[in-house]
């Protein structure tokens, strides 16, 4: 429950014979700041777990026999990347409204996304698209678990 909102909700009661609908309203529960920073930090810790238990699948990078080859010249200089593919990744909320990313606004975490709603990109200090991507999913679970219903997660390779 991320807004002040009320919630809505029609209950049929049998009173005897006539149905009698009645109209239940449900206060959702208010996001304060310090809930706020709790749960952004709550999917931080999450995305670091996560990123840290992730095994990449490794990459060797070399030159081709041919031009546009799919084959290795292994008389060539070779490349073991531990990392796998690199690349980026980031959450997203869309639309970017409510408590919580007026929270992260006001503390300078993220910014307006590329295709609209609020962005907070992955920065740990790897360059693993696999990595960056099991950060931000987890990250974006720990908002969704907390009523950031809208929190997903987006990648890119580099």
């Amino acid at each position: 429950m991320t807004t002040e909102e009320q919630k809505s909700t029609i209950v049929n009661v049998d009173v005897s014979t006539p149905k009698v609908e009645v109209e239940v309203k449900v206060k959702k529960k208010k996001l304060t700041d310090r809930a706020c920073k709790s749960i952004y930090n709550k999917a931080r810790h999450a995305g670091i777990q996560a990123s840290k238990k992730c095994k990449p699948t490794p990459m060797i990078v070399g030159t081709p026999t041919t031009p546009f080859g799919n084959d290795i010249d292994t008389s060539k200089t070779m490349y073991y990347v531990e990392g796998g593919v690199c690349g980026f990744a980031w959450i997203e909320i869309r639309p970017a409204r409510g408590k919580f990313v007026q929270w992260l606004k006001k503390n300078d975490i993220g910014g307006i996304g590329y295709y609209g709603g609020w962005q907070i990109s992955v920065f740990i200090g790897t360059q693993s698209l696999e990595r960056n991507e099991a950060y931000a999913r987890a990250f974006a679970q720990v908002l969704r678990d907390n009523g950031i219903e809208s929190a997903r997660m987006n990648s890119r390779i580099d």
